[in-house]
């Protein structure tokens, strides 16, 4: 039963998922017009959340990843550089469609911290899938503050559910949870200016 809860944590809140999620927010609460709204939130959707699945979808079948977890680290690395091009591509359209910096600034994290992890690969596997959670966590209480705890509650499952399915040891887990929130959070204060 715990394994099970702990896959269904995992499954749901794979990094993308936290793409819609934070973006469709910020879509909702930041955006000063629908159009910008639509832009921000279909950006996410396509460039953050579609085309990396389907990637690694495609990837999967090619056995070019061997496993749903990517539990083989050099396997990691070819999918963290097709979302490199995604997420540069979905960073452009943001700038031309000059959505709030608060969104720009969070996409952006997105192409750095990716190559932070492809760096961390090469030696150790960090856990992505904190660090999707974590980086969240930390553009909503950038933005919001503490009225966003529910995302450092969801960030604390997810890191709970990889070492449960045994993808991740706690300090691979605890690593991806402190690098994402510190990157994100001091990358969006020097973007911003806030």
């Amino acid at each position: 039963m715990i394994q099970k809860l702990a896959r269904i944590i995992s499954t749901i809140f794979v990094p993308p998922s936290f793409t819609i999620i934070v973006f469709l927010i910020f879509a909702l609460t930041i955006e000063t017009t629908f159009q910008k709204s639509l832009t921000v939130f279909l950006v996410a959707f396509i460039f953050g959340f579609l085309l990396p699945i389907a990637m690694f979808v495609y990837l999967r079948k090619r056995k070019i990843i061997s496993d749903n977890d990517a539990m083989i680290k050099d396997q990691r690395t070819l999918p963290y550089f097709i979302a490199i091009i995604f997420y540069s591509i979905g960073f452009i359209i943001l700038l031309f469609a000059e959505v709030s910096i608060i969104s720009v600034a969070f996409w952006f994290c997105y192409i750095t911290n990716t190559f932070i992890t492809i760096y961390i690969n090469k030696f150790w596997k960090i856990s992505a899938h904190s660090m999707g959670a974590s980086g969240a966590a930390a553009a909503l209480f950038f933005t919001f503050g503490w009225s966003s705890f529910v995302a450092l509650i969801i960030t604390l499952l997810v890191g709970w559910s990889r070492i449960e399915l045994k993808c991740h040891s706690l300090s691979q887990v605890v690593a991806g949870i402190l690098l994402a929130f510190i990157s994100v959070y001091i990358q969006m204060k020097l973007i911003t200016g806030l």
